[in-house]
């Protein structure tokens, strides 16, 4: 779960008086009241001198950052903020379309040049004959690599956090007393790999996030320092968790097949029944976020695919999913109403998150005799 957090650089960073016309200024004005001079004029240029050059290198989440920023030192009716919004959603959406937004990344020149501001594939399989086939594969293997190895450096960054490791440590005592330190351990971190994927998904969009907190007994947060701009970044962000969730509740019940170690099925079964739970159709839940973005029909869909897994499975959670996911199909609001446009990707993770969890959430645990 993640959630939004003002940022008070703007009020830390304001000046006592206007350099233009001399009137006091309060702490949290962003443009003089008399004059109507930007309060953070100098540092506005600085960002956008900055955003150019990220642009020039095709770092799309580099730039997309330092708008954001930007962004936070207007006046949200001023005109200038008006466009720089527009060239938040505009990166936005090109990240949303690009794998590998979080580095440089190739633009066309006709997008760099446009706006500047004013003031899976399937299964490979490797043929012993065929060398090519097997190069393809071993080139994905290197980018399979290359991607866990990333995730990995990202997830060991979180444990630096004095925050983190001591409200982790915490929990771990917490579920350590009722099932084990083994049981506990896996839990709490099954539960900071959902949280990562959420700091993932933020640092993918430019947005600065906090580490996660973990709260005993109730699971764990971060916070966002930035608002969301699209219902497409609300869905990418809310999803992430359980999508990485579903990563750490599937690699626990893979060695729960090479083990047979009960421990490994119940870490997979309680982990993939949180993450299912957090695909309730209800903000601030993860899967409210994600319905944001979700037409009417769109949500429907989700809705029969939460009714056909509690028929598969029998998983009494999804009724209560489903039944939410219906209501918000059918009640008032712009999305709901279909004025929003159809986010295939949303619905696809949705519908594959639902689908895997409610498996895993349903695996049988072992019985291990006293």
């Amino acid at each position: 779960m993640h959630r939004p957090q003002p940022n008070p650089r703007s009020a830390e960073n304001a000046l006592a008086s206007c350099p233009g016309c001399g009137t006091e200024l309060a702490p949290r004005l962003l443009s003089c009241p008399a004059c109507q001079r930007l309060v953070h004029g100098q540092a506005l240029q600085e960002l956008a001198d900055r955003a150019g050059r990220e642009q020039a290198k095709g770092d799309l989440a580099a730039e997309l950052a330092l708008w954001r920023e930007a962004l936070e030192l207007l006046p949200s009716e001023s005109g200038q903020a008006r466009r720089i919004a527009e060239r938040v959603v505009t990166i936005s959406d090109l990240i949303d379309k690009h794998p590998a937004a979080a580095g440089p990344v190739p633009q066309p020149q006709a997008h760099r040049d446009r706006w500047k501001p004013g003031a899976g594939g399937g299964a490979a399989r490797i043929g012993i004959a065929s060398l090519g086939a097997g190069a393809l594969v071993l080139w994905k293997l290197k980018a399979v690599l290359v991607l866990a190895l990333s995730k990995g450096k990202l997830l060991l960054m979180g444990l630096t956090k004095m925050s983190t490791l001591s409200t982790m440590l915490l929990s771990v005592g917490v579920y350590w007393a009722a099932w084990g330190w083994a049981f506990a351990l896996g839990l709490v971190g099954s539960i900071y790999v959902h949280e990562m994927g959420h700091v993932a998904a933020l640092r993918r969009f430019g947005i600065r996030a906090s580490a996660p907190t973990f709260i005993p007994g109730l699971g764990a947060f971060i916070r966002a320092r930035q608002r969301l701009a699209t219902p497409a970044e609300e869905a990418r962000v809310g999803l992430a968790g359980p999508l990485w969730g579903l990563g750490a509740a599937a690699a626990a019940y893979a060695a729960f097949l090479a083990t047979d170690a009960a421990m490994w099925a119940a870490i997979a079964q309680v982990g993939a029944w949180i993450n299912l739970f957090n695909l309730l159709p209800i903000r601030p839940l993860d899967g409210g976020r994600g319905f944001c973005a979700l037409s009417r029909g769109q949500r429907l869909i989700a809705a029969a695919i939460l009714g056909g897994m509690w028929y598969a499975t029998g998983e009494g959670l999804l009724v209560l999913l489903g039944i939410v996911a219906i209501v918000r199909a059918l009640g008032r609001g712009p999305a709901a109403a279909g004025a929003a446009a159809e986010d295939r990707l949303a619905l696809v993770q949705y519908a594959v998150l639902a689908v895997t969890l409610s498996l895993l959430a349903t695996v049988d645990v072992p019985v291990v005799a006293p």
